[in-house]
């Protein structure tokens, strides 16, 4: 294995290793380099630039594969070896997406007829964006995309007679949608990578190398430091905040898990447990507005709801996670009678505002914008300004050039990974748009569930979980999404709430042995074993399977409007009832009719189809919690 100065992790707690350009001499500068233009040009092209949108993703894919494989070895053992084939690769696939600018006119004026050169450039494309997503993502998404392929070109002719039986199209066909036009890898979702994912994710980048995340997380423990288990909350709160700006879980888990899980194993949490924590807490960052994961982006293309509309309906239901999150945090430090952090490791609320008050206002900036209706790009984009200007109000946070082009390169670094996925989520989308396999699935799933709602649920579910331990959440939302969220719609369900529950069904993906890279990566921090920290995690995050239940049958999804109280209130009572009994705690320990008491007032204050049983449900669990309130007062 190379020196460890030499490959660093991707994303922590996963096998898949990245080169440190810092080690890399000239192909390191080069990435440093490419990371900078693909910055400048984004910012360029998404407020007063005119290029098309064919063009614009085309150099996206351009640098984004140069960067790629350059930072992605061939073979993590032998990364020093195999940098001089890395280095060719990198430079055919940046070839191959300018051929597209320089010689799209070209084959309109053959009427798109290809030539021999468009074929072979055409299949140097492909063929590199699936190798460098091996390298990205293993061996699932280029599998899928492969098995797709084949089905467009022969795979389907060879089916019975039926619904799954296809044609097929001529090789160039098949080159000509993929390469030359909006329906394959330069499509809609390369737009939505090369305008709303990148620019949110090079916000984060800025917004972190100004200082901003020490200061996230000296307000978390100011906040909640002084409450029992309080680094725990912490890293709820700190994640939460965290995560409502970069919009990833592993990002959330690398930076905020590096203080809090050792906060949390300092006062006498397990490692398991603080890892489970830190993952349950960072998965939420991609359901809590106002950037949410890449996924929300893509959702608002496909639904052609306004992105704002997306976050101001996902708001309430993402605090109600984090409140399931947190009071379980709180039962396990009751149960284990931990105490709060030191008073001298709490630093003074007034002492943190005075401190980093300016860190606020890209915030303030950032949702202002989106509230009055700017669109994101552009919400983003001023944001970017917003975090420059406001770093200067202070000496010590100041951004210079050098710490401006270090974020353009984090950003773009940071991109590459989600690019990838996104570019080669392009073929397997163009393929079931192409061939009407979609449709198709979407039948055969509502027959399969007798059309019955609940029952796609659970099916939905059970795909997640089985997605989640070979794909990434972004792709397991895409596919999902393309074959199962039809369904939902098919029998009744209303497009948002259909594309909500796929999306929050995937995020299953970072909790999910044995592939959970955000269990992963807090395992790696807290020194404890990764199956047992993702299951820890999946326990904490039971809201990701259980809230989704109330978008099907309730108003949940009604945003600040007062038909969102009695499902908000009585669901959250729910999630406290299944947690109490499954840790068999308040207040003191429980016994098995105890338990079961919680158990049934929570099952009644959750159950989706009845305003009384909902209400009786809260009583009992407020009854509940008061007797138990006032027993343990005389004790």
């Amino acid at each position: 294995m190379e020196d460890k100065k030499d490959l660093i992790e991707a994303e922590a707690g996963s096998s898949v290793l990245l080169r440190n350009p810092d080690t890399l001499g000239l192909p390191g500068l080069l990435v440093k380099i490419a990371g900078v233009v693909l910055a400048i040009f984004a910012l360029y092209y998404n407020s007063f630039g005119v290029i098309s949108e064919l063009h614009q993703n085309a150099i996206f894919f351009s640098l984004i594969g140069f960067m790629g494989f350059i930072l992605y070895p061939l073979s993590k053992k032998k990364a020093k070896q195999t940098l001089k084939i890395d280095i060719v690769l990198a430079f055919l696939i940046l070839l191959s997406g300018l051929y597209l600018v320089f010689f799209e006119n070209s084959v309109h004026a053959r009427n798109e007829a290809l030539i021999l050169r468009d074929i072979v450039v055409g299949s140097v494309a492909v063929v590199l964006l699936i190798e460098l997503s091996r390298r990205a993502a293993g061996l699932v998404i280029p599998l899928l995309a492969v098995v797709f392929s084949a089905y467009a070109l022969f795979l389907g002719r060879l089916m019975p007679p039926g619904m799954f039986s296809f044609r097929g199209i001529f090789y160039s066909s098949y080159i000509y949608r993929m390469y030359f036009t909006n329906d394959g890898i330069f499509g809609y979702i390369a737009t939505i990578a090369s305008t709303y994912v990148y620019l949110f994710i090079l916000f984060a980048a800025f917004f972190l190398k100004s200082g901003a995340g020490d200061f996230i997380i000296d307000l978390a423990k100011a906040l909640l430091g002084r409450s029992v288990g309080g680094p725990a909350k912490v890293a709820v709160l700190a994640s939460g905040l965290m995560g409502s700006i970069t919009g990833s879980s592993v990002a959330n888990v690398v930076g905020t898990g590096s203080i809090t899980i050792p906060l949390m194993k300092k006062i006498g949490f397990k490692p398991e447990f603080a890892g489970g924590v830190e993952t349950a807490a960072s998965v939420g960052g991609q359901m809590m507005p106002p950037i949410m994961g890449a996924g929300a982006f893509i959702m608002a293309q496909w639904t052609q709801i306004p992105y704002t509309t997306i976050i101001g309906k996902a708001f309430i239901p993402a605090v109600m996670y984090y409140l399931g999150v947190l009071l379980n945090v709180h039962i396990r430090a009751k149960k284990s009678n931990l105490r709060p952090l030191e008073k001298d490791e709490i630093p003074s609320l007034k002492d943190v505002l005075k401190r980093g008050w300016h860190f606020l206002i890209p915030l303030i900036v950032l949702i202002f914008l989106l509230v009055d209706g700017f669109t994101p790009t552009y919400a983003a984009i001023i944001s970017i300004v917003a975090v420059v200007v406001s770093s200067w109000l202070k000496k010590e946070t100041r951004m210079g050039p050098k710490e401006i082009i270090d974020a353009m390169v984090l950003g773009s670094r940071n991109m590459v990974g989600t690019g990838v996925l996104l570019l080669i989520a392009g073929i397997i989308v163009g393929v079931i748009t192409l061939t009407g396999l979609g449709i198709s699935l979407s039948i055969i799933v509502t027959s399969i569930t007798k059309n019955s709602v609940f029952l796609l649920y659970l099916l939905t579910a059970l795909a997640a979980l089985f997605l989640g331990m070979g794909l990434p959440v972004t792709a397991s939302y895409i596919v999902l999404a393309i074959l199962i969220a039809p369904a939902f719609k098919m029998l009744g369900v209303g497009v948002l709430a259909a594309n909500m529950v796929v999306f929050w069904l995937a995020e299953t993906a970072n909790v999910t042995p044995p592939i959970a890279l955000a269990a992963f990566a807090a395992s790696g921090i807290a020194g404890s074993k990764p199956v047992d920290t993702a299951i820890e995690g999946f326990k904490l995050a039971k809201g990701l399977l259980l809230i989704p239940i109330l978008y099907l049958y309730t108003n949940l999804l009604a945003g600040l409007h007062p038909a969102v109280i009695l499902p908000a209130v009585s669901g959250l009572f729910g999630l406290f009832g299944f947690t109490i009994f499954l840790e068999g705690y308040w207040n003191r320990h429980l016994n098995i009719i105890e338990r079961l008491l919680f158990l049934i007032f929570g099952l009644l204050s959750y159950y989706p189809s009845s305003k009384e049983i909902n209400l009786a449900g809260v009583a009992g669990m407020v009854l509940l919690f008061a007797y138990y309130h006032f027993k343990a007062k005389k004790t």
